[in-house]
């Protein structure tokens, strides 16, 4: 493992692994940088939408060091982790940027909690997607409002569903802006050689068992051999473990 092989630095064929792999690694660097460059030349405003996780860490430092004339943003929905919000932080003394943040309505999610209770997303899924909507949906349609195109940090490997994604699409649900996947090809492995090479900053909670970090009631850690987003929204079935960012419904892909 890669973990491994950065805890013993004096292992020859740890070391030949990570030199291995960090130069089948250098074509999808190129690619994604070429496509994060090529976006912003296109399309008037792009904008990231950063999860916090282990592929936003890949991207935001790829679009502050070569595209920085697109804008990262990330959603504060009231639930995170400590751990999340202390990354934010991190990352902006790191690179010397201000990151935006983006937070719910206040009378929205005063009447949600109101209605549900303030755990009233574990009542069924109608509930929880209902708390979605309110904590990530409206801010994240403020947060992309007046853009040409958002950027994801989706990859094939996270699920069957995003399996399905393309590179580019036309992103119908919010207004027909381009939906742009840099590294939709990037495996797991390739993700954290590129945070631990270069030492970027990342959730302390990766290292407990959280492949994949969301609002804090809603994610818990997975057990050897789960899959990597078996730990959202674990009380419910692997059909409906999407928040509405990234439809079932695919997106229209773009010419």
């Amino acid at each position: 493992m890669i973990v491994q092989c950065y805890e013993a630095r004096s292992d020859n064929a740890c070391m030949s692994t990570s030199a291995e792999l960090e130069a089948s690694l250098q074509p999808k660097i190129a690619a994604t940088i070429a496509q994060l460059q090529a976006a912003a030349r296109d399309h008037d405003r792009v904008v990231y939408s950063s999860s916090l996780g282990a592929e936003s860490l890949v991207l935001t430092d790829l679009i502050w060091t070569h595209a920085p004339q697109i804008g990262i943003f990330t959603l504060d929905t009231g639930r995170l982790h400590e751990e999340t919000l202390s990354l934010i932080e991190r990352l902006e003394r790191r690179y010397g940027q201000r990151m935006q943040v983006f937070y719910p309505d206040p009378a929205a999610l005063q009447a949600w909690v109101s209605a549900n209770g303030i755990n009233g997303f574990y009542n069924g899924i109608a509930e929880r997607q209902g708390c979605c909507a309110v904590r990530k949906i409206e801010p994240f349609k403020r947060a992309i409002a007046g853009a040409g195109a958002w950027i994801t940090g989706v990859r094939r490997e996270q699920s069957s569903t995003r399996a399905l994604a393309q590179p580019v699409e036309i992103d119908q649900a919010n207004g027909g802006i381009a939906k742009i996947s840099p590294i939709l090809d990037w495996t797991h492995e390739e993700v954290w050689h590129y945070i631990r090479s270069r030492r970027l900053p990342y959730n302390p909670l990766h290292d407990k068992g959280f492949p994949s970090i969301g609002c804090a009631p809603c994610t818990r850690a997975v057990e050897p051999g789960e899959d990597s987003r078996a730990g959202r929204w674990w009380w419910e079935n692997s059909e409906s473990k999407e928040c509405g960012l990234h439809p079932r419904i695919r997106a229209k892909p773009a010419a």
